[in-house]
C-alpha cells in the first residue's frame, strides 16, 4: 500500500520579545518639568504688561480742564471783621507849677485854668470862652499899669502888628490887673483895635505865672492854641513880646 505523507506544518516564528521603555534618565525629566513651568509661567508677562498698560493710563498727565474741574473750588475767605482802632491817648493836662508857672508843650485844663475876669467894657469871661471864640488860639500879653510910658509903647506895639499877628486866627488880648475904667480909657486913647482884659484878682495873671510878688504884675506873653496847648509863656520887654509873637505866626504859617 502507497504511503501518505502527511505534511507537516511549519513551525510559527517565536514572538518578538516585548519592548520594555527605557526610563527616562533623571535630567530629561527635570527638563520636561522646567518646560512645564516655562508653559504655564507664560501668561504671567501678558498679565504684567496689562498691568504696566493700565498703569501708564492711570499715570498719563491730565487734561488742564479735566484738572481744572477736579480741583476744588477756594473757599471764599469770610470778611475779616476790622478791629476797632484804639484811640491815641488824649494828653492829660499838666498842673502848673506851685509857683504857677506853666511852660511850653504843657496841655492846660482850660475849664479850670485861672478864674473868672472882665473885659474893659465889663463883660465877665474865662480863658476857655476866649479861647473857644478864637479861630486857632489866644494871645494874652500882660503889662503892669495902663497909661504909663512902657506899657503904652507896649500895646501901640501890638495895635500895629495886628493884622498879620492875626492873619493866622491868633485873637489878641492885652491883660493888666486894671480896673475896667482905666483899662477903657488906655483903649481909647491909644486906639487899640482889641480888647483889654482886667483881672484885679490877679487869678489869670498868677495862673500864666506872670504875678510878680508881691502884689505887681510882670511884663511877658502867653500864648494858647485851641487844644489848650501852651505855645508861648515867658517874660519879656515892649518889643521882645511883640517879636515872640511875631516869629510865632511865621513858624505856624510854615507848617
Amino acid at each position: 500500500m502507497p504511503v501518505e505523507l502527511r505534511k507537516r506544518k511549519a513551525r510559527e516564528p517565536p514572538a518578538p520579545p516585548p519592548v520594555t521603555k527605557k526610563a527616562a534618565p533623571k535630567a530629561t525629566k527635570a527638563k520636561a518639568a522646567a518646560a512645564a513651568k516655562v508653559k504655564a509661567a507664560k501668561p504671567a508677562p501678558a498679565k504684567k504688561a496689562a498691568a504696566k498698560v493700565e498703569k501708564k493710563v492711570e499715570e498719563e498727565p491730565k487734561d488742564d480742564a479735566t484738572e481744572d474741574e477736579e480741583k476744588e473750588e477756594p473757599k471764599e475767605e469770610e470778611p475779616k471783621q476790622e478791629e476797632p482802632k484804639q484811640e491815641e491817648p488824649k494828653e492829660e493836662p499838666k498842673k502848673a507849677s506851685k509857683s504857677g508857672k506853666v511852660e511850653v508843650g504843657d496841655i492846660i485844663d482850660l475849664e479850670s485854668f485861672g478864674a473868672e475876669i472882665e473885659t474893659n467894657d465889663g463883660e465877665k469871661t474865662t480863658l476857655k470862652k476866649l479861647v473857644d471864640e478864637s479861630e486857632s488860639g489866644v494871645v494874652l500879653f500882660t503889662y503892669p499899669k495902663a497909661s504909663t510910658p512902657g506899657c503904652t509903647k507896649q500895646v501901640c506895639f501890638f495895635r500895629d502888628a495886628y493884622e498879620p499877628l492875626t492873619a493866622g486866627g491868633l485873637a489878641i488880648y492885652g491883660l493888666s490887673k486894671d480896673s475896667p475904667k482905666a483899662n477903657t480909657s488906655f483903649k481909647e486913647k491909644q486906639k487899640l483895635p482889641y480888647p483889654l482884659l482886667c483881672d484885679p484878682k490877679q487869678t489869670l495873671i498868677t495862673a500864666i505865672g506872670l504875678k510878680k510878688a508881691p502884689s505887681g504884675t510882670q511884663r511877658g506873653v502867653f500864648v494858647v492854641d485851641k487844644k489848650g496847648k501852651v505855645l508861648v509863656a515867658e517874660a519879656g520887654s515892649p518889643q521882645g513880646t511883640v517879636d515872640k509873637v511875631t516869629a510865632l505866626v511865621e513858624e505856624l504859617a510854615e507848617k
